[in-house]
């Protein structure tokens, strides 16, 4: 990562580090945060994480969130979590938000269990395959995230496109949007030329 995280931003990211791995959920950290570290750097203020937990453990996540520095951003976050699958929370000290996505798809399963641990700046956290980064980017598909996945293209041009491709069409098929491959190949096309 060229720019060096924020204070504050080191400081949420540490204590959501400590607390993930003291607590024993297994969890990767995602969003702008991992493309910052695995591709181009962007300025954010929160954290987005991928967690597997069962939703009968949601509440004791909560619980454990709270000694550790974190706390619902929301009211009944609980029932918000249950609706949506995300836990909004927030580091107490610096006021950094925090979305925790409880995952559940094999995708989601297979993106945790793949991630690896990364040291940046000092801090050793888990972070996603690029390949698999590159799936959720396509999938969001808002304009930073294209811009996303551009600058993790040009990180990383040994990635394992026709796997990230495989998973990308797999989406745009159960979620009837083709346009989600044709975007992610322009994309391919782009930086091949």
């Amino acid at each position: 990562m060229a720019e060096p995280l924020s204070a504050s931003l080191q400081a949420a990211l540490a204590d959501l580090v400590n607390w993930l791995e003291t607590s024993r959920i297994p969890a990767t950290i995602i969003g702008a945060i991992a493309v910052s570290v695995l591709g181009r750097p962007r300025l954010t203020r929160d954290i987005d994480t991928l967690a597997i937990v069962p939703e009968a453990d949601w509440g004791d996540v909560i619980e454990s969130a709270g000694r550790h520095g974190f706390a619902p951003r929301i009211e009944a976050a609980l029932e918000f979590a249950r609706r949506s699958r995300v836990l909004l929370l927030r580091h107490v000290e610096s006021e950094i938000d925090v979305d925790l996505t409880f995952g559940g798809l094999p995708f989601e399963r297979a993106v945790v269990e793949n991630s690896s641990t990364v040291d940046v700046g000092g801090l050793r956290m888990r972070l996603p395959r690029v390949e698999d980064l590159l799936v959720m980017k396509a999938v969001a598909r808002r304009p930073k995230d294209i811009e996303d996945i551009r600058g993790l293209l040009s990180a990383h041009p040994q990635a394992d496109i026709s796997e990230a491709r495989r998973w990308v069409k797999e989406f745009a098929t159960a979620m009837s949007m083709p346009d989600i491959l044709e975007e992610f190949d322009e994309l391919l096309a782009q930086r091949s030329s």
